[in-house]
Order: C-alpha cells, then structure tokens, then sequence
C-alpha cells in the first residue's frame, strides 16, 4: 500500500467531488477508491469537515492560476480576454476546473464553498475588468456580464458564444 500525502487525497477529493458530488467526500469511499485506509485519510485530516475545508481552500487558490497565466501569455490584450472567457466557459485550464461545477453547485449549501466561489469570482471579475480597461471598455457591468456568461455556459454548447460576444463588446465601444 503506497503512503499517499496530503494532496493526492485533496486531488482524488477533486476527482471524486467532479464525478459525482460532496456526498462522496467521506473517509471510507474515498480510502477505497485510492485502495488504502481510511487510517491513512485521519493522519491528515482531524475529520470529513476538516478535509472539505483543505479541498475547498486548496481549490479556490489553485483554480485561476492556469487560466490567468494562459491569458498573460496571449498576443494582445484581446486575445487575452478571448482566451481568458473560452476557457472559463469550457472549463479547459486544468484539473481544478473539472471540479468547477460541482464546487458551485456545493456552494448552494455550503458557507465554505460559496465563499470560495464568490472569491473565485472577484479575482476573475477583477482580471477581465482590467483586460476591459487595456481596450477601452470601462463599464464594469459588461465585465460582470461576460463572466456570468462564462460560467453559466453549458458544457456541451458548439461555436465560439464567448468569442462571439467577445467580439460584439469590442465593436460596440
């Protein structure tokens, strides 16, 4: 039996959290999916709530550095914003976006989670305000509307929406 760390639970707590929701985050399935114990789980973590609480925080501080070193890479500023909005939509930054649904929809119920969210939320609103700006768009209401559209995008929608209204912004300033 291989000795797991702290993060391989977190990062299996992530998978596990995508595939089929919170109800799953206890010691017993989760020792079982990683085939080990759940001895090994209590050795980090004092307790289950104890555990929610390291995967959310570990979550919301992880989730956006991909996405935001993705979108500093770009060619220009608008390309920036575009990239930055399609991979919010697409849920395409990373192994902590997969999660992303589950962790909102786990906000519905959890003061943790929605706090983490709401955290997510202000640093993303903060970057595509600020990529906004560098184009001469200052209305913060347009930054709130591209990244509620962004989160809000199904997973299976097909074309380029968040390019789209990308696009429609710019040429209306």
């Amino acid at each position: 039996m291989a000795r797991l760390k702290k993060t391989d639970w977190i990062a299996a707590g992530l998978r596990m959290l995508a595939d089929t929701g919170p109800e799953s985050l206890k010691a017993e399935p989760m020792a079982r999916a990683l085939g080990n114990t759940k001895g090994s789980f209590y050795w980090h973590f004092a307790d289950v709530p104890s555990f929610h609480n390291a995967l959310i925080s570990h979550w919301a501080e992880r989730v956006n550095a991909p996405l935001f070193d993705r979108a500093e890479a770009a060619d220009t500023h608008t390309a920036a914003l575009r990239s930055m909005t399609q991979q919010i939509a697409q849920r395409d930054f990373g192994d902590h976006a997969r999660a992303e649904p589950a962790i909102r929809a786990w906000a519905l119920s959890n003061d943790q989670a929605a706090r983490a969210v709401a955290r997510v939320d202000d640093e993303r609103l903060q970057a595509i305000s600020a990529l906004l700006e560098r184009v001469g768009v200052s209305n913060r209401d347009i930054a709130h509307a591209i990244l509620a559209a962004a989160t809000g995008m199904p997973d299976d929608i097909t074309g380029d929406p968040m390019g789209t209204l990308v696009d429609l912004v710019l040429a209306l300033r």
